[in-house]
C-alpha cells in the first residue's frame, strides 16, 4: 500500500480522485493500492520555551537568552489536529512507501516533514511535485515521482528558518518587552517584520523631515510644442526672470531633429510579488487579499503554482502554450493571432537557467467559472500578460528636438505608438503611466534644422516634493530588493536572493504590523503609530532592522537549499547574535515605549505574540473571550449537519472531512472576533455593530453577515 499525503483535504480529495482511491474512510481514502490522507497545513510546530524548562515559562530578563540544547518539535493542541496525526501515523507505519503530496515549497516540504519525523516514519519516501492542479499535472507528477531525498536540503533551510526564527523571535520579543514596555504590552520582534517596519519608519521620518522649498522652471512654447530649458531647475526668482526678460525678444531656432524608431518589450510574466504589486495598484488589493485568490484560482486549476519568485517558463513548457491559448476562449480575439503562425520562443520567456522550484504564474488553460470578481480580476491580469509575452514588441517613434534662443538651450521629446504589438491587450487607461512619470507623448510636428520664430516663454513656480509614503506595491518592491529602489526589471531578478523574506511570506509580514499595532493604512499608504516609530528609534542593534543584513540571511538560506552552505553554521550565526543582543540590550538606558491600544500581553505568556514572527506563516495571535461561549454544540449553518469547531486561526465545521468548507477567520477587516459575534454570526447570519473594522482601507462601524455563499461579508445597510 502506497501512502499520499497532501496538505489540505480538497487536494487529497483530488488526488484521490485521479487515483481512483475512492472508499472514503474516517481521515483518508482508499483504493486501488493507495491511502491518500491529508494535514491542515502545520499538525507540528517548534516547542515552546516552558517546554524545555519550567524556568522559561515566566517572562525573566536573568533567563535570557533562551537556547535549547537541541530543538524539537511537537503537535499542535488542537483535538481535530491530534485526530489527523493519529491518523497519519497508522497509516504510514503499515504502508510500503510513504508520497509526500504537500505544497511544493519550502513551507509544504517542513510541513510534511515535521509530521513524517513526528509520526517515526520509516517508510520509503517519493516526493510529488507539480506546478499546477489539473488533472494532466497530477497524472504526469505521478508518472514521473521523484526521490523524498533529493528535497533534503529544502527541508534543512525550511527547518533552519524555523528555528532562527525562533531563536530571534522568542528571545527578542521578551527582552524588548521586559526592557521597554513596563508590563502595559508586548513589543514583537522577528527577523523579517523588524526590517519592514524599520523601511516604513525611515520612509515616514524621511517625510517627516522634508523642507518643502521653491524652485522656478523655463519653458518655451514653439510651433505649439513645449519646450524646456536645459538649464533645468533655478532657485530664485531673479535668475530666471532675468532669462525669461532676455529671450522673450528674441527669436527661436531648431538646432536639430532627430526621430528615432524604438521597440518597447511586452512586460514579464508574473511572479507572485509583481502580482502584488498589479493587484495593490490596479484594484487597491492587499497583499494578502491578492495571495488568497490567487491560491484559490490555484486550487480550482486555473492558475498555476502561485508562490514563486521567477518570471520565467521553462523550455519544456513551450510546445504546450499553444494548447493554453487555445483554450483561453474568452480572449480569443488576442489568441487568434498568435495561433495563426508558430509561436515565437524568447529567451525573455523560456530560460531553463532563470527556473527554481517552479516557474512564473501563468494560465492552465481551464475555462474559468464560479469565480468571484475579485479572482476574476486576478485572473485577467495573469491571462493578459501571459498572452502579451508571445506579441511582438510595441514599436515608437521617439522624437528629440533641440532649440536655442540666444545662447539658452531648449528640449522637447515626444512619442507616438506606430505599431501597438503587445499593447493591444491593454486599453488605454489601463497603460496609463506611473504617477509622476514624465509626460513623453505630445505628438511633433515636422522640424527642420535652422528653421527660427516667435515664441512664448513662460516661469513657473513649483515646489519640492517629499518622498511618497510606503504604499504595500511599494513595500513589497522594497521587501524584494532589501529597501533599495530599483525600476529595471533585470536588475530587479538579480536582486531577488537579497530581498526581505520570501514571495509566500511577506504578506503576512505586513499583515503582522497591522495586528500588532505597529502600521496603520491611511487610504493606500501605510503610516507607522508612535508604537512602531519607538521601536525602531529604540532598537539600537542595526542587525535587527537592517533591509540588506536581513536580504543576506535569506541567501544563505537559498544557499542551504542549494547545498552550499551548512545549516549548523547558519544557525550558531543566529545563537551568536542573540547572546550578544541580550547582553547589549541588558546595558541600555531604561525607557518606556508607549503601546498602541489592543497591544495586550496574551494568557499564555504571550507565546503567540513572540512568536510573530518565529514562523512566518502564523496567523493572528488568539485573545482570551471576555466570557466562555460553547460554540462546540452548534450547529453548521451551511451544510446543517456538524457542529462548529475552534482551529488554530479559524472557526470551522466538523463535517470538513466531508467536504464541507465553512470556515470564519478568526480577524476579518482587520478585527478579530470575539465567541459571541461569532455566534451572533452563525445563529443570526450577522454580528452586532463592530468598531474599527478595516473597510476600503479606513476604520469604519459596520455589521458583519454571511453571505449566500457562507463567506463573511460587510452587511450593506
Amino acid at each position: 500500500m502506497k501512502v499520499c499525503i497532501a496538505e489540505k483535504p480538497s487536494v487529497a480529495k483530488e488526488i484521490a480522485r485521479i487515483l481512483q482511491a475512492s472508499n472514503r474512510k474516517d481521515g483518508y481514502f482508499e483504493g486501488n493500492g493507495y491511502q491518500v490522507t491529508w494535514t491542515f497545513g502545520h499538525l507540528c510546530t517548534l516547542k515552546a520555551p516552558d517546554d524545555y524548562t519550567p524556568q522559561w515559562k515566566q517572562w525573566r530578563m536573568n533567563t535570557l537568552p533562551m537556547i535549547p540544547p537541541r530543538f524539537g518539535i511537537k503537535l499542535i493542541e488542537n483535538d481535530g489536529v491530534i485526530k489527523q496525526f493519529n491518523t497519519i501515523q497508522t497509516l504510514v507505519t503499515e504502508c510500503d512507501e510513504v508520497i509526500n503530496c504537500g505544497d511544493a515549497g519550502i513551507e509544504g516540504e517542513l510541513i510534511q516533514r515535521w509530521v513524517l519525523t513526528k509520526a517515526g516514519c520509516t517508510k520509503p519516501l517519493k516526493r510529488l511535485w507539480i506546478s499546477s492542479m489539473t488533472d494532466e499535472a497530477i497524472k504526469e507528477g505521478f508518472e514521473k515521482l521523484k526521490d523524498g531525498n533529493d528535497f533534503d536540503r529544502l527541508y534543512a533551510a525550511g527547518n533552519a528558518r524555523a528555528i532562527g526564527d525562533w531563536l530571534l523571535g522568542m528571545n527578542a520579543s521578551r527582552l524588548y518587552t521586559l526592557k521597554y514596555a513596563d508590563n502595559k504590552g508586548v513589543l514583537s520582534i522577528g527577523r523579517v517584520q523588524t526590517p519592514t517596519l524599520a523601511l516604513i519608519v525611515r520612509r515616514y521620518e524621511e517625510i517627516q523631515r522634508f523642507v518643502s522649498k521653491p524652485f522656478w522652471e523655463i519653458k518655451t512654447n514653439y510651433r505649439g510644442v513645449i519646450f524646456n530649458s536645459t538649464s533645468g531647475r533655478f532657485d530664485t526668482a531673479e535668475e530666471a526672470s532675468t532669462i525669461v526678460e532676455e529671450i522673450k525678444t528674441n527669436i527661436f531656432e531648431i538646432v536639430s531633429f532627430e526621430q528615432k524608431k524604438g521597440n518597447e518589450a511586452p512586460p514579464k510574466l508574473f511572479d507572485l510579488t509583481a502580482l502584488q504589486v498589479e493587484c495593490n495598484k490596479k484594484y487597491s488589493f492587499t497583499a494578502e487579499d491578492t495571495l488568497k485568490y490567487i491560491q484559490s484560482l490555484y486550487e480550482k486549476k486555473m492558475v498555476t503554482y502561485p508562490r514563486v519568485d521567477t518570471t520565467f517558463l521553462p523550455n519544456d513548457m513551450y510546445p504546450k502554450v499553444p494548447d493554453i491559448l487555445k483554450n483561453m476562449e474568452s480572449y480569443a480575439n488576442f489568441t487568434a493571432p498568435l495561433l495563426a503562425k508558430p509561436i515565437k520562443k524568447s529567451k525573455k520567456v523560456f530560460d531553463d537557467a532563470k527556473i527554481t522550484d517552479h516557474h512564473a504564474i501563468i494560465p492552465t488553460g481551464i475555462k474559468p467559472s464560479g469565480l468571484i470578481l475579485e479572482e476574476k480580476q486576478v485572473y485577467d491580469l495573469i491571462a493578459r500578460r501571459f498572452i502579451a509575452v508571445f506579441y511582438p514588441d510595441c514599436i515608437v517613434s521617439n522624437t528629440t528636438v533641440m532649440g536655442k534662443v540666444v545662447e539658452h538651450e531648449f528640449k522637447a521629446t515626444g512619442k507616438v505608438i506606430l505599431e501597438d504589438g503587445w499593447r493591444v491587450l491593454y486599453p488605454k487607461k489601463d497603460a496609463d503611466k506611473d504617477e509622476g512619470e514624465a509626460d513623453e507623448e505630445q505628438i511633433m510636428p515636422h522640424f527642420e534644422k535652422g528653421e527660427k520664430g516667435e515664441h512664448i516663454p513662460d516661469l513657473l513656480e513649483k515646489q519640492t516634493q517629499p518622498p511618497k509614503m510606503l504604499t504595500e506595491a511599494t513595500l513589497l518592491r522594497a521587501m524584494e530588493t532589501a529597501g533599495k529602489q530599483v525600476e529595471d526589471e533585470e536588475l530587479r531578478e538579480l536582486m531577488k536572493e537579497n530581498g526581505i523574506g520570501r514571495p509566500s511570506t511577506r504578506a503576512n509580514i505586513i499583515e503582522t504590523l497591522f495586528r500588532r499595532k505597529f502600521v496603520v493604512r491611511e487610504k493606500k499608504n501605510l503610516v507607522p503609530t508612535q508604537t512602531g516609530i519607538q521601536l525602531i528609534n529604540t532598537i539600537q542593534n542595526e542587525l535587527l532592522k537592517s533591509a540588506e543584513l536581513t536580504g543576506i540571511w535569506e541567501k544563505k538560506l537559498r544557499q542551504i537549499e542549494k547545498g552550499e552552505y551548512d545549516p549548523k553554521n547558519f544557525l550558531d550565526e543566529m545563537k551568536e547574535m542573540v547572546t550578544q543582543l541580550v547582553a547589549e540590550v541588558k546595558q541600555e538606558s531604561n525607557k518606556t515605549i508607549a503601546i498602541e491600544q489592543d497591544v495586550k500581553p496574551e494568557t499564555k505568556e504571550t507565546e503567540s505574540a513572540e512568536k510573530a514572527d518565529s514562523s512566518e506563516t502564523k496567523k493572528p495571535a488568539k485573545k482570551k473571550a471576555e466570557k466562555s461561549v460553547d460554540l462546540s454544540t452548534t450547529i453548521c449553518p451551511k451544510c446543517k449537519k456538524g457542529t462548529i469547531l475552534k482551529g488554530n486561526t479559524a472557526y470551522g465545521c466538523s463535517e470538513y472531512k466531508n467536504g464541507c468548507t465553512f470556515k470564519v477567520m478568526f480577524v476579518n477587516f482587520g478585527k478579530e472576533l470575539n465567541e459571541k459575534q461569532v455566534l451572533a454570526l452563525i445563529q443570526k447570519g450577522k454580528t452586532p455593530k463592530i468598531k474599527g473594522l478595516e473597510i476600503d482601507g479606513q476604520k469604519s462601524d459596520a455589521v458583519l453577515a454571511l453571505d449566500d455563499t457562507f463567506n463573511v461579508v460587510v452587511k450593506k445597510e
